[in-house]
């Protein structure tokens, strides 16, 4: 079956590409074990300078690379322009710290010497999505390749120009031929590859079912792996909160890349005392978004990526509502060309709907009154995600309450949650395990090695 790109605001298909066939895979995976033999040999600043370029290339180039990202998966413009910079300051952030963070660790022993070495583990093959296409590989690509491995990019299928695109900033700026490939494979083909015993790791963003399945894979071969999955976020606002601060944030923390985001505010959680001041300004908030062409700068909601995830939202505000849940707006797909729904409001959610229990990956936001801190942490905990949160509060007693009580990966206080290079970023429960970014993140596939010198 082709790998096909279409345009989510149109409909429109863009281009199709052949899976690669077995041959040209096992060619690949060969390059990849060939160019690993001597990539990991290189020097730290070598491999900074190759990254650097990278970035240069990124920062110059973004209009064109953001142009890519919106015509195959919606995201609006200007967001596809801050992804391509934010990859840009990814790739420069490792060139700048990533030797610091592999440096020889001593450790005082009975040993004349001993210390932990990071050393690279060769191949590692990335299955990425197609929210953020440039920024969950380059996340992934610019510690792996600081750290000395080699790439294998196995990308969504519907953003095929993305993951070539992306090969080809690697190629330009100088790596040697197989330190950084796509693979532009079906599914179906992952297994073989993740089998195949010149591909040593493996790391996964995606939904829960795709992590169960990769990392049941990778743990047959007895491989490392490392999974970012979904999230139930809650965004608890309290009473000492800036209201209009928290209520700004809140829109967008909802409705950013359209509501297609694994850390996107996707349960508000609101203390009593201005639960109803704010539902009545963020309903009226949201239904004032303006949907459109992403390419117009004035659009504030553009379309959801595949037809597929549109009917799948669709359906579970559908059940939500006809398990009880309250629609206060939106709730409904606009029809004409292109994948768009309406920003969406529900109450009074049902504990065993989908808008509760599941990762709605669209612009719809459920709602619910707290008594209190302690109310809100219970609520918030009861999923079986655990990414991150925002919780926003003046009151230091329960912003230190919030930091070590919520089951997350991440707390964000009086801030809207966001990946950054300098940061550990993963979850807990089913969200998945290990981690990226951060010192935390290029030491994931090393080798950490103990040396011992009697």
């Amino acid at each position: 079956m082709a790998i096909v790109s279409i345009n989510p605001a149109t409909g429109e298909k863009l281009k199709e590409f052949s899976p690669f066939d077995d041959a040209e895979i096992a060619k690949r995976l060969k390059l990849a074990e060939n160019a690993s033999s001597k990539y990991r040999r290189t020097r730290f600043i070598d491999r900074s300078v190759l990254l650097e370029a990278v970035a240069e290339l990124l920062f110059q180039e973004k209009k064109k690379f953001a142009e890519i990202i919106t015509l195959e998966m919606g995201k609006l413009l200007r967001a596809s322009v801050e992804e391509i910079e934010k990859c840009a300051r990814g790739c420069r952030f490792y060139a700048e710290n990533g030797e610091r963070f592999l440096e020889d660790e001593p450790a005082q022993t009975d040993a004349a010497e001993s210390y932990v070495q990071y050393q690279p583990l060769g191949p590692v093959l990335a299955i990425m999505p197609w929210n953020f296409p440039f920024w969950q590989v380059f996340r992934f690509a610019a510690p792996a390749l600081m750290a000395g491995n080699v790439g294998l990019l196995k990308h969504a299928s519907n953003v095929p120009q993305c993951a070539l695109a992306i090969e080809e900033i690697f190629c330009r700026a100088g790596f040697a031929d197989g330190v950084f490939q796509t693979l532009l494979i079906e599914p179906e083909q992952v297994e073989k590859v993740i089998a195949n015993p010149r591909v040593k790791a493996v790391t996964l963003t995606g939904s829960e079912k795709a992590g169960s399945a990769v990392a049941g894979m990778a743990a047959h071969e007895i491989k490392k792996s490392v999974l970012e999955l979904g999230g139930s976020d809650p965004f608890i606002v309290m009473p000492s909160a800036d209201f209009e601060s928290a209520l700004n944030i809140a829109v967008k923390a909802r409705t950013i890349n359209t509501g297609q985001s694994c850390i996107a505010a996707k349960r508000l959680l609101i203390a009593d005392k201005i639960y109803d001041e704010f539902l009545e300004q963020f309903v009226a908030r949201m239904r004032a978004l303006k949907l459109g062409n992403p390419m117009d700068p004035a659009t504030e909601i553009g379309p959801l990526a595949t037809e597929k995830i549109l009917q799948g939202v669709h359906d579970q505000v559908q059940k939500s509502i006809a398990s009880g849940a309250k629609l206060l707006t939106g709730g409904n797909r606009i029809h004409g060309p292109g994948f768009f729904y309406e920003p969406t409001v529900l109450v009074d959610v049902p504990k065993e709907s989908p808008a509760y229990r599941e990762e709605v990956f669209g612009p719809v936001a459920s709602i619910f009154r707290v008594r209190d801190a302690g109310d809100a942490i219970e609520l918030a905990n009861d999923t079986t995600f655990g990414l991150a949160a925002s919780a926003w509060t003046n009151d230091p007693k329960e912003q230190k309450l919030f930091t070590s009580e919520l089951e997350t990966g991440m707390v964000f206080i009086n801030a809207m949650v966001a990946s950054d290079p300098r940061l550990p970023f993963g979850g807990v429960k089913r969200s998945g395990f290990g981690r990226e970014l951060g010192a935390v993140g290029i030491r994931e596939f090393t080798n950490a090695k103990t040396i011992w010198i009697s």
